[in-house]
């Protein structure tokens, strides 16, 4: 009788170990709900921006686009950014391309130094405002960010650029889901592909990819074939948000809860109207302040404004209603403000 309760408790136990195991394989193994099972991907919130190739054409047939305005560059000093090794600063080049400098490190974001965002170099979005810094004038890059694959984010000739430059020692490429295979294309292979949520420890820095509200694609037939993101970059002292391109949702309140709050966040305020067509994928000014909120951010800055005319809102609005939601929702213009083309800041972080 002894003998065959412990056959007994012997075959329990491997069945409850089977059990467990193939638990944890499956919880491992579980799909996303981000990731759709043909390979591409869907929001958290709204799944696929539903707009569709006709409401695109609808769009531009019914859009009464204002005159694009070019914007007066600050004088900044690349020498003093080139041999910065000390001091925390934020220079904005434009749109969405900013070069970080803390503790000696240069991160760069979405960075674009092109004269279009368009793969063709006589038509697409032409760029009104110059970059506030040129290729020759950044320091030597760490890190770059992508937050997707759209062309005002990922300039090809930008990145080739910035890699050609550095070719004995490249910039480190960070990149959300599948869209390292379009750096590899290029020879670049220092690219580190993050899904959301997960992260990389690196140089004192835990970088996250970070869902947020938007969709991918280079053509007519890649749409939301490789994922999009926001990126937190973390160490001992200070906590960075760069947003990328998104609409309002959710995923921002998430972020918030997760992190705590932000020292430094990057947050879009342009390309909003008009809204019908716009809404779920670029935030306004209003949206912008819920977002800074959001993920208590100690201090915002305003991007994706001021460079390109891709949208129907004057290319001066942004700055205005961000100034008027700021004042309703009671934040001191101190905690979230716009720099100027090339403005550098020093920063206390």
């Amino acid at each position: 009788m002894g003998k065959t309760k412990s056959l007994l408790i012997l075959i329990l136990c491997i069945f409850l170990s089977d059990c467990l195991n193939s638990e944890n394989f499956a919880l491992k193994n579980k799909i996303p709900k981000h990731h759709l099972p043909n390979g591409s991907f869907q929001n958290n919130y709204i799944g696929s921006s539903d707009k569709s190739f006709f409401d695109l054409i609808k769009w531009r047939f019914e859009a009464e686009t204002p005159d694009p305005i070019t914007f007066p560059l600050a004088r900044n000093d690349p020498y003093y950014l080139k041999h910065n090794q000390t001091k925390s600063t934020l220079t904005w080049i434009g749109h969405a391309t900013f070069l970080i400098q803390y503790n000696g490190k240069n991160i760069l974001t979405d960075p674009h130094l092109s004269d279009r965002a368009s793969p063709l170099g006589f038509i697409g979005p032409k760029r009104y405002t110059p970059p506030g810094l040129s290729i020759n004038e950044l320091p030597h890059i760490d890190f770059v960010l992508i937050s997707h694959n759209h062309y005002d984010s990922l300039d090809q000739f930008t990145i080739e650029s910035l890699y050609e430059r550095q070719k004995e020692n490249p910039p480190l490429f960070f990149v959300p889901l599948k869209l390292k295979d379009w750096f590899l294309d290029l020879g670049i292979k220092s690219v580190i592909e993050l899904d959301w949520w997960e992260y990389q420890i690196l140089k004192g820095w835990k970088i996250y990819a970070v869902p947020v509200q938007h969709f991918s694609g280079r053509t007519l037939w890649d749409r939301n074939k490789t994922l999009w993101c926001g990126w937190v970059l973390e160490n001992s002292n200070a906590r960075i948000f760069f947003a990328g391109d998104s609409g309002y949702s959710k995923d921002f309140i998430d972020i918030g809860e997760f992190f705590g709050h932000m020292d430094l966040s990057l947050i879009p305020i342009g390309a909003y109207e008009p809204r019908w067509f716009m809404k779920e994928v670029h935030v306004n000014p209003e949206e912008a302040v819920r977002i800074h909120n959001d993920v208590n951010s100690s201090l915002s800055v305003g991007m994706h404004w001021g460079t390109f005319q891709l949208t129907d809102e004057p290319m001066d609005e942004p700055p205005i209603r961000l100034k008027d939601a700021r004042n309703s929702a009671g934040i001191n213009k101190d905690q979230f403000f716009v720099m100027q083309h090339g403005e550098t800041k020093n920063l206390n972080l």
